[in-house]
């Protein structure tokens, strides 16, 4: 049936109280394939909160491309598995802002009318590693709003209280929706997988994308050095407006990059780009990086390896270039390098990176908000590759700039990528 995406921002209750039915951007098996077309306005039936969960009012949502996979289906659909097969559809959504509605039983830290940001990791309480090793080891952890449903693309959600995090009160509600799933990430690889020190020399592939400029962000309050990898001059000094101490422009070195199947000839070729960019590396940074964070994968990985310091760190949390990675392995063993592996944040990560942004240490940046009824059209920019950073999406929030409570620097404006 239609629906009236006029409303959205209209809710007929009171904090401690759901309406019946709510309006949200859902995904159906039968109709996996692209974004404008998988993405549907629907009706449905408000969740209520279980024990230990919470209902909040979406005031607004980021975008992130984790649920163009979820359109598409692809590598695997999220429709068998999670809590999918119970309610037969995928609401999207791992980033938001809002207002606790309503808590279910058990909960006492957060009550109605409270303004929060959600962090995106979610692990049943009953499983040990929760209580002792972390989250993200338990095997009920599942990305809230991709593993899930329930997600933030909708007048509502539902989510585990221990999600929760205060919203800093001088971001908007778009700027508080915008970083939590890219920026909690570069957190725990810096800050807990790589323990980045003061005076480190760090390497950040994509310094421009969603998580370097966290990265080089964290690394600049840590006291570390780092040179970001970028796609031109212009984002290079965005990167060192943020804190890098130069950039290099990945296009000066586009033969240092795997594409797989290269012949021994053109792997030789591979290897002299990648030992000329190391040596570029260096000059920048004054040695070898301790730290090389990665998440570009198979194109990079190989010149990582090679980069990083005897007994520096590689830490990587994705490969968008490519999953199947290969390396010469003795500059590995010989050098007694390591390579480790990180995935999203856990609540505590998440809740001290969540204080650098109350503080002004480290910023929010935000290329566009969006109205509710552009969910779909969000995710096809990003499908199509045609946006040029993070996208916002305003539900509760009837313009941009509400929710600011206090004076601070909010999020900074700019067109990023990798």
């Amino acid at each position: 049936m239609a629906v009236d995406v006029s409303q959205i921002a209209s809710v007929e209750t009171e904090p401690g109280t759901l309406p019946a039915t709510m309006t949200a951007w859902v995904i159906r098996e039968e109709r996996l394939g692209e974004p404008v077309d998988a993405f549907q306005l629907e009706e449905i039936e408000t969740p209520t909160p279980g024990a230990f969960e919470v209902v909040v009012r979406v005031m607004a949502a980021g975008v992130n491309f984790n649920n163009v996979w979820a359109a598409l289906g692809e590598p695997v659909s999220v429709m068998k598995y999670g809590d999918h097969p119970q309610y037969g559809h995928h609401i999207g959504g791992s980033d938001a802002s809002g207002i606790v509605w309503k808590v279910g039983e058990g909960v006492t830290r957060w009550k109605p009318g409270d303004e929060v940001v959600i962090h995106c990791n979610q692990a049943s309480y009953e499983d040990p590693e929760v209580h002792g090793l972390d989250p993200l080891a338990a095997p009920s952890q599942q990305i809230w709003g991709y593993e899930t449903t329930w997600g933030s693309f909708a007048q509502f959600t539902k989510v585990q209280a221990q999600q929760l995090l205060p919203k800093p009160a001088h971001l908007s509600w778009e700027e508080a929706a915008s970083y939590g799933l890219t920026y909690f990430t570069a957190y725990r690889m810096l800050m807990d997988q790589a323990k980045l020190q003061p005076g480190h020399r760090v390497l950040i592939w994509g310094a421009a994308g969603g998580l370097g400029v966290f990265a080089t962000q964290l690394c600049k309050i840590a006291g570390a050095q780092s040179v970001g990898v970028v796609s031109s001059a212009e984002k290079g000094e965005l990167i060192k407006q943020l804190g890098a101490v130069d950039y290099i422009d990945r296009n000066e070195y586009k033969g240092m990059m795997r594409r797989g199947g290269e012949t021994p000839e053109e792997d030789k070729a591979r290897f002299k780009e990648s030992r000329r960019f190391c040596k570029a590396v260096e000059e920048k940074l004054g040695g070898a990086p301790d730290i090389v964070f990665e998440h570009v994968g198979r194109a990079t990985f190989p010149t990582s390896v090679l980069a990083v310091k005897p007994f520096g760190k590689v830490v990587i949390c994705g490969a968008t270039s490519g999953f199947q990675l290969d390396f010469d392995v003795r500059y590995l063993w010989m050098k007694q390098k390591q390579i480790i592996g990180s995935h999203f944040a856990n609540a505590w990560e998440a809740t001290k990176a969540n204080e650098l942004i109350e503080q002004s240490l480290v910023r929010p940046v935000l290329w566009q908000t969006m109205g509710f009824e552009k969910v779909a059209e969000a995710h096809q920019l990003l499908r199509d590759n045609k946006h040029l950073g993070k996208i916002a999406i305003l539900v509760g929030a009837t313009a941009e700039g509400q929710g600011k409570t206090a004076d601070g620097p909010g999020a900074i404006r700019a067109e990023v990528g990798a």
